[in-house]
């Protein structure tokens, strides 16, 4: 049984990361994926996935060829196969996942109901639990809010343990949408950030966790990975796919994530900034990081790690989560890839050339999506 009695959210129930899988450009697993992204090594390529030959930009970060998809359905397959790395490293059993909520995040399309079927079809059979409690399909944030509610769960003493998936897959549609829309990278090169940035690139990913309440971990022996110390939501309803120019929402949920903690400012080391890659967003979003961090701001690392993976809308957050995650405990921050040189509107002290070697208390990562949803995860080390 999963359900505990209600806690509170004092330290007693303080959300931890148990278990931790994904797949991505870069290929299974965390490790791989942290080793690209401290290093910087992008997983950009041409798309053969479908034709592409008719679109201004042709290229995304697909997952290695040796990452199996075949499937009726190829996105469950994905995700069930990081859930499956996230459950084993945590130690869970089908004796543990009875009364397990299983929170999903996916892109909201005629595919949604089947996908989502089929991972819980198979999470129950492997793992116990119910199904799908919930599907988010809130755009680029849809991850991001599901974490925050599952460490609400966890944090209010509701449940012992939440699992949450995400995944994506780039497919004919939305790039096409994407590039005729003209936010996918002219020059083919996502650059968060930089002088020149022409847009983003899309990516592959499936990444899960579990979620998990610390005395619960501590009695079956679970090491954490990290702590969600906070998380914060805030919306500006600015536009419907520009981003507030102030970078308003964004500031507010940072404001909550690190209220929710009780930490200062200056105790974060570390922001995996949302970093798109668009002229628009990227200016919103440093104006928000210099509203919260003050002065603090031209000592606080920040990258995006959407420079070496994509951006994966819907598993986003999740995926970069894992980054932060695999940062914290291998002590190197992430590299900002596709740098070409300084937008003197910006002001912030990007990690460049190399990983950067430091052990933050606290890092951030932040999530923004057309409409104006904004999230923040604030992680700690375990």
């Amino acid at each position: 049984m999963t359900t505990a009695t209600p806690a509170g959210p004092g330290a007693r129930a303080r959300p931890v990361v148990t278990g931790l899988g994904v797949l991505s450009a870069a290929g299974r697993g965390l490790d791989a994926l942290t080793e690209a992204a401290v290093h910087g090594k992008t997983g950009f390529g041409s798309v053969t996935r479908f034709d592409v030959s008719a679109c201004r930009t042709t290229r995304a970060a697909l997952l290695p060829a040796d990452v199996p998809l075949a499937h009726t359905v190829p996105l469950a397959r994905a995700v069930l196969d990081a859930l499956a790395q996230a459950c084993r490293q945590a130690g869970l059993t089908a004796a543990d996942g009875a009364d397990t909520p299983v929170l999903l995040a996916l892109h909201s399309d005629l595919r949604t109901r089947a996908t989502a079927r089929a991972f819980g079809a198979g999470v129950s059979a492997a793992w116990g639990t119910r199904g799908v409690t919930r599907v988010y399909t809130g755009a680029c944030v849809a991850a991001a809010t599901a974490v925050a509610d599952a460490a609400a769960l966890v944090a209010a003493g509701r449940h012992e343990r939440v699992l949450v998936a995400a995944g994506h897959l780039v497919e004919p549609g939305v790039f096409a949408v994407f590039d005729a829309g003209r936010a996918l990278a002219r020059d083919g090169e996502p650059r968060p950030f930089s002088a020149g940035r022409t847009g983003t690139l899309l990516g592959d990913a499936a990444a899960a966790v579990v979620v998990e309440a610390a005395p619960a971990a501590e009695r079956r022996g679970a090491p954490a990975l990290a702590r969600l110390a906070g998380w914060g939501r805030a919306g500006d309803a600015h536009h419907v796919c520009r981003p507030e120019p102030e970078g308003d929402g964004l500031a507010r949920a940072t404001e909550a994530a690190l209220a929710r903690a009780g930490v200062a400012p200056a105790e974060v080391g570390y922001v995996n900034a949302n970093g798109t890659g668009s002229a628009l967003a990227d200016l919103a979003e440093a104006r928000a990081l210099h509203r919260v961090f003050g002065r603090h701001t031209a000592q606080l690392p920040v990258s995006s790690s959407k420079s070496v993976h994509g951006h994966a809308l819907e598993a986003s957050a999740l995926l970069e989560l894992a980054v932060v995650i695999g940062a914290l405990r291998a002590g190197r921050l992430p590299v900002n890839a596709g740098w070409l040189g300084p937008d003197p509107d910006l002001g912030l002290d990007l990690v460049l050339d190399g990983p950067r070697t430091a052990r933050p208390r606290y890092a951030l990562s932040l999530n923004s999506a057309f409409g104006g949803a904004n999230t923040a995860l604030l992680v700690a080390p375990a």
